[in-house]
């Protein structure tokens, strides 16, 4: 499956605007993907079932207490994927993705939470499953890692958003790791997106079922196209953000902005045109935003 002419072209135009836009205000990037870490974080943590509220994740980066007792576990779970999460931002400038670099990507997310199993493959005898899904014999986890890593990178004719669709699927078929997987899985994401200059995405807890649903599309079917519908939509949403701090536009709730024009366009039109990404809407803390001076067109 590959996607869509329509979003291919899409993506190439946001791209291009997004790189004539950010000349000289890299600064204000790097602020908007500060920000954006304990979302990140929150939401990855989320859908592994963390209990943590995102304002918790927060404080809990930020050094400041919370206000119930959380346990150890969840407290480096923030910390140590917010350090990972920072690291590939400059990590994915230097290098393209490795085996050594996934080993240390996950030394660093599971350190001081099961240092047994940090930074390693399944050994033999250890199994794990998601689901109905039993992953690969722990024997055969390097070997598929390498074949994954070898195939991505000599895969130079997809389309990059299908590329990664299909190495994330991959991935979380083999489910290398004892516990970790799901995160790291996702972070590669991110080391692929910016490696080729692109932002980071957030894949969102609220989505979760949508999410894990391409998973079992993949290995019922063999098809990526689910992933690739989110990948691609998450990948517009980041970019559409960030074209709207470059512009400098003052940015409002999306509720704001349908009160402001409600004779041009009804609140369910605009909420629906954001969730399928027709206009430059985005969210921050799971709230829908965009550039008040935006004129809808009804047509969309």
């Amino acid at each position: 499956m590959t996607t869509t002419k329509p979003i291919t072209i899409k993506l190439q135009t946001l791209k291009t605007e997004y790189e004539t836009l950010k000349k000289g205000k890299e600064s204000l990037l790097i602020m908007v993907d500060e920000v954006e870490v304990a979302e990140a974080v929150y939401n990855s943590n989320a859908i592994e079932n963390s209990t943590l509220t995102l304002r918790e994740t927060e404080r809990i980066l930020l050094e400041m207490e919370v206000s119930r007792d959380v346990s150890v576990r969840e407290v480096f779970e923030a910390k140590n994927l917010a350090r990972v999460v920072e690291y590939i931002r400059k990590k994915s400038e230097e290098a393209e993705i490795s085996k050594e670099t996934i080993l240390f990507l996950h030394q660093m997310l599971i350190n001081n939470i099961n240092d047994s199993i940090a930074g390693r493959f399944r050994k033999t005898g250890e199994y794990v499953r998601v689901g109905t899904h039993i992953a690969p014999a722990p024997e055969t986890v390097e070997k598929m890692t390498d074949d994954l890593l070898s195939n991505y990178t000599g895969n130079i004719n997809s389309f990059f958003i299908d590329k990664i669709a299909k190495f994330h699927l991959d991935f979380e078929t083999i489910h290398p790791f004892c516990d970790g997987n799901g995160r790291i899985g996702r972070v590669l994401i991110n080391y692929q997106l910016q490696r080729l200059g692109f932002p980071g995405i957030i894949i969102r807890d609220k989505e979760k079922k949508e999410y894990y649903r391409t998973f079992t599309e993949y290995r019922d079917n063999k098809t990526s196209k689910k992933m690739e519908k989110i990948l691609a939509l998450s990948l517009i949403e980041s970019l559409h953000k960030r074209l709207t701090y470059l512009k400098g536009e003052k940015i409002v709730t999306l509720a704001e902005y349908a009160k402001a024009n409600k004779t041009s366009v009804s609140a369910s039109a605009i909420s629906n045109a954001a969730r399928r990404q027709n206009v430059p809407a985005f969210r921050e803390k799971g709230v829908w935003k965009i550039a008040e001076g935006f004129v809808y067109n009804i047509e969309k």
